[in-house]
């Protein structure tokens, strides 16, 4: 697996325009999961990532939000991104509207990728420089090109 993998860009969306978090998260759901079973993937990972919404609010502030949740029936990480035009309210201690959702859903015996994953994705959220270039990226491979930058350190440190 590498950066390259995590994020495709048919899992790449910008410019979306959605009324709430719960209308975000699922399409954030079926972005993740797999076609193969006819949105049954998606409508599980969209209850996973429910579920995790109410254990704790996942915005980080700044109008960025990371929805993640670990899963029996995923083989391998996969991620997404949603930024919107207009923010939603996702909760945020800071009371910002989020524009920006990157998403993750992990196989549930790697929890330390897990961590790992949204210790980087946080990271480079907080700061500002790195904030401003992804939610100005004027395309999906841009948006792409930095998040693979950013998250590259993790998966070349891999066995």
């Amino acid at each position: 697996m590498n950066a390259q993998d995590l994020f495709p860009l048919s899992r790449i969306r910008i410019d979306e325009v959605y009324q709430s978090r719960k209308r975000v998260l699922e399409v954030l759901a079926g972005l993740l999961a797999d076609d193969e079973l006819n949105g049954a993937n998606a409508t599980r990972i969209y209850e996973l990532l429910i579920e995790r919404e109410r254990l704790g609010c996942t915005a980080i502030g700044h109008g960025i939000a990371i929805p993640h949740a670990r899963d029996t029936q995923t083989l391998r990480p996969r991620g997404a991104v949603i930024r919107l035009t207009e923010g939603v309210d996702f909760g945020a201690t800071d009371g910002v509207p989020t524009v920006l959702v990157i998403g993750l859903i992990i196989p549930d015996e790697s929890p330390e990728h897990h961590l790992h994953l949204l210790s980087a994705l946080a990271s480079h959220l907080r700061e500002a420089e790195d904030r401003e270039s992804i939610l100005q990226a004027q395309s999906l491979e841009r948006v792409r090109a930095l998040l693979i930058e950013w998250l590259n350190p993790l998966f070349s440190t891999e066995d």
